[in-house]
């Protein structure tokens, strides 16, 4: 893993992107440079497709999910990605070429060669991320601690991260009794850093339950990293591999004294800037869309066309947030709210639709120009939820310290929640984003929010 501007992007699934994204456009430039005979040629005349191309194939490959590591990963389901990104990129190929221009006699060719070429990277793709799915042991990690925790460690790592080996479970000094598997405990072999380096270690997570009473070798965890082994606490930990900040296992001093939750006048400035400029393009393009969910909402049922809500926002300051109606007027004609729940009846059929597309939620865009809401950021919940949840759930405030978004690290992480428990896991994420979030978390948020729009995942 490595940290890009605070946010943690596995190493393999980024040089994979850029180095197929670097052949694709080769493979064009090369064939249009062939038919054209000459590069001096070729740049002038197809500069701007080839940078169009680049774009495209950029966002689908993203927003597909051929490149995010997963262990146990099907064939079926590679092989869907795969197609759902040659049901998209090979028509955009075929338009885009074909506005070369109209007297190039090769014009044809360049269209079906790209798009050849194109299919070839993406079932190359299909078959590495098959073949890689089975752990490599690229990284041995040692868990230093045998208790709960641990165990949660280790279950996380095989989950997440098919590329991490466990070589075992070190108990600490005040564990009395393990939560692991007998088979997979570690003997001693003289100090921590010995053991470590003898197992060949690359990373070590310390996941004690019990910390105190002198818990914590401290020199003998310094010893390491002096020795070139990583050393992890449990937070950073899950930072790191799943993206979230686990409320379970988490403590306020590790957020007062960590780095992240740098707001600031300049990176607040940027990101309303970036969300003015985002919403006008997303409202010139989505228009259409919105004219024609309004009518279909007006002619299946009467009532308003847009929905208004109060929610808690920045600082906790209640708004009115604006959705296109999805379900009937008198979804909640008892005045007690209710989350959403898998085959709502309440929702109509314009709104089951528009729902899973999240047509639904274009108008924010207005909430967006306002000031009141961001393009990416938690989700705003309605106030009668947050008194419920800031009380069950440590941290749920924390959400609040920046604006909320359209879209999020959460919902893009985790499918829709109705529930407590479904609440404390989205605001792990949501504790995520607030402590890294930049523009470059937002722009990964905004490409990941592509491919959940186009598979409908998590929708209700």
């Amino acid at each position: 893993m490595i940290r890009i501007f605070h946010h943690y992007v596995h190493r393999a699934s980024l040089r994979s992107m850029f180095f197929d994204m670097a052949v694709a456009l080769l493979l064009a430039l090369g064939v249009v440079t062939y038919q054209v005979g000459g590069l001096d040629m070729a740049v002038p005349l197809a500069g701007g497709q080839l940078m169009t191309f680049a774009a495209a194939l950029f966002v689908v490959t993203s927003a597909s999910g051929l490149y995010e590591p997963q262990n146990a990963l099907s064939l079926s389901r590679t092989c869907a990605r795969g197609i759902f990104v040659l049901l998209i990129v090979l028509p955009l190929a075929y338009a885009i070429f074909g506005l070369l221009p109209a007297h190039m006699s090769s014009r044809e060719a360049v269209q079906f060669s790209v798009m050849a070429g194109v299919s070839a990277l993406v079932l190359r793709r299909v078959y590495v991320s098959q073949r890689s799915a089975v752990p490599r042991g690229r990284t041995r990690i040692l868990i230093f601690g045998a208790g709960p925790a641990a165990q949660v460690v280790g279950a996380t790592l095989r989950s997440a991260d098919p590329n991490a080996v466990i070589v075992g479970y070190m108990p600490g000094p005040n564990e009395s009794e393990a939560a692991v598997p007998a088979a997979e405990l570690l003997t001693s072999r003289g100090s921590l850093t010995e053991t470590a380096i003898s197992l060949g270690v690359d990373e070590i997570v310390v996941a004690l339950t019990e910390r105190r009473s002198g818990s914590m070798p401290l020199r003998q965890l310094l010893d390491c990293k002096l020795a070139g082994v990583k050393v992890y606490d449990l937070n950073t930990h899950f930072e790191k591999t799943l993206g979230q900040i686990r409320v379970d296992f988490l403590n306020a001093s590790w957020l007062i004294f960590g780095d992240g939750f740098n707001q600031g006048a300049l990176r607040t400035f940027i990101k309303r800037v970036f969300d003015i400029v985002c919403a006008t393009l997303l409202f010139v393009v989505a228009a259409p869309i919105m004219a024609v969910t309004a009518l279909l909402i007006r002619l299946e049922s009467a009532g308003p066309v847009f929905y208004r809500q109060e929610r808690v926002g920045l600082n906790g300051r209640p708004f009115l947030v604006t959705k296109f109606r999805s379900m009937r007027t008198d979804a909640e004609k008892d005045g007690k709210p209710r989350w959403a729940a898998a085959n709502d009846d309440r929702i109509t059929r314009v709104g089951h639709v528009i729902r899973r597309l999240r047509i639904d939620e274009l108008p924010q865009i207005f909430n967006v120009l306002k000031g009141d809401m961001s393009l990416v950021g938690p989700r705003p919940e309605r106030p009668y939820f947050v008194e419920q949840l800031t009380q069950k759930i440590p941290f749920y405030a924390v959400r609040h310290s920046v604006k909320p978004g359209v879209t999020g690290w959460a919902q893009v992480r985790y499918a829709y929640g109705a529930t407590v428990e479904d609440s404390q896991e989205k605001l792990q994420f949501d504790l995520y984003y607030v402590k890294n979030h930049t523009l470059f978390l937002d722009l990964v948020v905004l490409l990941e929010t592509v491919g959940v729009v186009l598979t409908g995942k998590g929708a209700r």
